[in-house]
């Protein structure tokens, strides 16, 4: 079955819906310029409500090691995304410093983009393909803006990989079947304004994606 992420939780009650709706991942987000912007402290609170066997991703943008340790500390997560222009250096380092499993989310545009995601295959325990966001966007991911999914098709890689981008629960299914996805992951798409979860809706995405 398809691994499904929700992500950008900022209340329990979005969280309850992810987790009784049958979300394989929630996430929580740790950017200040994002409007899903939460710090450590809530993030643990809403996360000793999430049911063992669901893994609680902490999402970062270039953070440095001291806002990664306060994220780590907080005891609310179960892995690190880093979602900003991290080097494979980076990636490994952040993974062996930290103790933590780690997703490395990865712009997509161009079969160029594709290329280049492989030297992330041997330093991260997950990759999460996004659309590259738009021009003068202020954040690298949650633009609800999606990518040719058949860039993706027939693609193997070494470890688990996600579907991000412009995912919603109308076209979650499609984009499973063009792209070969073994998992998604949603924000913008199960919103009913930025930053608003919409609990019909996540209940909507996961049921769509779990039977595509």
């Amino acid at each position: 079955m398809t691994v499904v992420k929700i992500c950008g939780l900022k209340t329990a009650e979005a969280v309850a819906a992810a987790v009784s709706h049958g979300a394989d991942m929630v996430g929580f987000v740790f950017f200040p310029k994002s409007p899903r912007h939460i710090d450590p402290a809530d993030a643990a609170a809403l996360a000793a409500s999430v049911p063992a066997g669901v893994v609680k991703v902490g999402l970062t943008v270039d953070m440095d090691d001291a806002g990664l340790a306060a994220v780590v500390a907080s005891g609310a997560i179960d892995m690190l995304q880093l979602h900003g222009h991290e080097t494979p250096a980076r990636a490994a380092e952040v993974r062996s410093q930290f103790g933590l499993p780690v997703m490395k989310a990865l712009p997509i545009a161009g079969p160029d983009d594709v290329a280049a995601a492989r030297a992330y295959e041997a330093v991260a325990d997950r990759l999460l393909f996004d659309a590259k966001p738009p021009k003068n966007a202020d954040r690298p991911g949650g633009n609800a803006v999606a990518f040719d999914w058949g860039l993706l098709a027939g693609t193997e890689w070494a470890v688990p990989w996600l579907l991000a981008g412009g995912l919603t629960p109308d076209n979650v299914a499609e984009a499973i079947r063009i792209a070969g996805a073994p998992g998604v992951d949603v924000s913008s798409g199960v919103e009913a304004a930025p930053g608003v979860k919409d609990t019909a809706l996540i209940r909507a995405f996961l049921d769509a994606a779990h039977g595509a």
